[in-house]
């Protein structure tokens, strides 16, 4: 410890895109015109790393010779240049770090280096406090990231406090409902539930219904009319149904389930992305043959977390919808993104008090979106952004994909005593601790200080490894059931693959030291599943996981 190396890269100035795009921000957009030039650098610090293996980094991880320029150590900054330094917060996935590091082992493999990274802005030009101050605040988002000091740390190891003891509260199912709401306001608690389950808004009595008067009045009464007599065929003799926003959505299925024409819906215990059976002729060499494949829908709306983080907030969005059906054993090959912003070309200026420009949001979504997209190789083939005054209030962020596989490879069976639980893929942050309900928050002036954990950095390349590995039709048809780590993480993930079971939290593998019981269980992200095998298929289970 204590022999930490930095350096410093930046892109060559024919390549240098990104500076040149924060130089003509802050121009035009902020206003700035006292600037002159900006330049932008990676730096990385390195620990727990021999001075061989560094160097070879050096020109090859960290830097790529024909395009950067390599500083080590330190940069000159000119007596007009403004420097500051960015970094994520502590918890947030930081993928250049863990991507040096993976590259890092390739080169020397009975190393374990430790590497931090962070992105230095140089800012030339005869600037006021106060502009300096406009350009850090755009540059810098607190939900996920902070500034942090030029000077070298002397170690990049982390010593951690153990976790307190996480207090045990029993009889509370016997509290009055007085008692109640006083326990739960003291203990600031958020509540949890599986991303399976609906928005309580959907079933929430509606007895009051009015059309105002318009354009669409007439077609929407005659639809709520015809939904109210499908629901009395339906419904016939029950009082224990009421008209909600849930009914009215699910009316029409159950309608065509009533008259025989949804055969080829799939169902079965499991809680995945929805399902069809479609036969699908396939040549392997003998001549056609008709098989029963699974066609797989599921859409996902992450507009809080893409509202207040836009990066993240949208590449999670495409990697949640993703993991649904692939916890179906369904492979994802097709995406649809539907957004809705605000005027993304007004000043900066007239942004709403805690809120991100709309420019920042618009593109910053987009590059989330597509960088997650390319990382784990799927097709968007539509893309549609409305612009709309309304969406200032927040913006909408829609993914949906469509997944398959050989019917015949996806076993849905139920678990039973002795079978065994495998926690597979990335390990556990705090990483989406609270992103169920932040999914669903309104948007207030503290929410960008204070949800930062809501918003995961989904790792794409380990979903990608996920998916090949359940393609394979020798793995999945030795998983049971399988659940995805969605809202609620451990405690939703593997809470529904059995009736009852004990969840021993020490055996979650974690991405550091320092996280708490609460974390463990609660953490969510797109690069984890939960899988049921039999005991005997434990073995060769995790033999095909090592192969990836």
């Amino acid at each position: 410890m204590g022999n930490v190396k930095r350096i410093y890269v930046e892109k060559k100035a024919p390549f240098a895109v990104k500076a040149k795009e924060l130089k003509e921000e802050i121009s035009s957009y902020l206003g700035i015109s006292g600037m002159r030039d900006v330049r932008v650098f990676i730096r990385y610090d390195v620990e727990n790393i021999s001075e061989e293996t560094f160097e070879r980094a050096a020109v090859c991880v960290f830097s790529e010779p024909p395009v950067d320029v390599l500083y080590r150590e330190n940069i000159e900054i000119p007596s007009d240049g403004h420097v500051f330094s960015v970094e994520f917060l502590p918890g947030q996935f930081d993928q250049r770090a863990d991507s040096a590091m993976q590259c890092v082992k390739f080169l020397k493999e009975d190393e374990e280096p430790v590497i931090r990274t962070a992105v230095t802005y140089l800012i030339i030009g005869d600037l006021t406090p106060e502009e300096l101050g406009k350009i850090k605040s755009y540059c810098i988002n607190p939900v996920d990231s902070r500034e942090t000091g030029m000077e070298k740390p002397v170690t990049l190891i982390t010593e951690y406090d153990e976790p307190a003891d996480i207090a045990v509260f029993d009889g509370f199912r016997k509290m009055g409902e007085t008692e109640l709401k006083e326990l739960y306001d003291c203990l600031g608690l958020d509540t949890y539930w599986s991303d399976h389950c609906r928005h309580t808004t959907f079933s929430t009595e509606l007895k009051n219904i009015e059309f105002e008067d318009g354009y669409y009045r007439a077609p929407l009464e005659t639809t709520y009319q015809s939904y109210l007599d499908t629901r009395g065929e339906i419904f016939a003799g029950r009082d224990d149904k009421f008209v909600c926003l849930m009914d009215l959505a699910l009316m029409a299925m159950r309608k065509l389930k009533k008259d025989g024409k949804l055969q080829d819906m799939e169902e079965s215990d499991e809680i995945n992305a929805c399902s069809v059976v479609v036969p699908v002729e396939m040549d392997y060499g003998d001549g056609p043959v008709t098989e029963e494949w699974l066609v797989f829908f599921k859409n996902e709306t992450h507009n809080h977390p893409t509202e207040i983080e836009p990066f993240g907030g949208a590449a999670t969005c495409l990697g949640g919808a993703i993991r649904d059906p692939l916890s179906g054993r369904g492979y994802v090959y097709q995406a649809m993104r539907v957004t809705g912003a605000a005027d993304p070309t007004v000043p900066v200026s007239e942004t709403l008090k805690g809120k991100l420009s709309q420019k920042k949001l618009v593109r910053g979504a987009a590059s989330g979106y597509s960088s997650y997209g390319n990382q784990i190789g799927l097709a968007t083939g539509y893309v549609k952004e409305i612009y709309h005054p309304d969406y200032v209030a927040k913006r909408m962020e829609i993914g949906a994909v469509m997944g398959a596989a050989p019917r015949a490879n996806v076993i849905r069976e139920n678990s039973d005593p002795d079978d065994v639980i495998i926690l597979l893929g990335g390990r556990t942050g705090r990483d989406g601790c609270g992103g169920a309900t932040g999914s669903s928050k309104v948007h207030t002036e503290s929410s960008i200080e204070t949800c930062g954990a809501e918003v995961q950095k989904g790792n794409a390349p380990t979903e990608r490894k996920i998916q090949r590995l359940f393609r394979r039709g020798e793995v999945s048809r030795i998983i049971k059931k399988c659940n995805d780590f969605g809202a609620g993480g451990v405690s939703v993930a593997i809470g529904e693959l059995a009736p009852g079971l004990i969840v021993d939290l020490d055996k979650v593998p974690k991405k550091y030291a320092g996280l708490d019981g609460t974390e463990l269980a609660i953490s969510e992200s797109q690069e984890r599943m939960a899988v049921v095998v039999d005991p005997k298929d434990v073995d060769q289970f995790l033999g095909f996981a090592a192969e990836e």
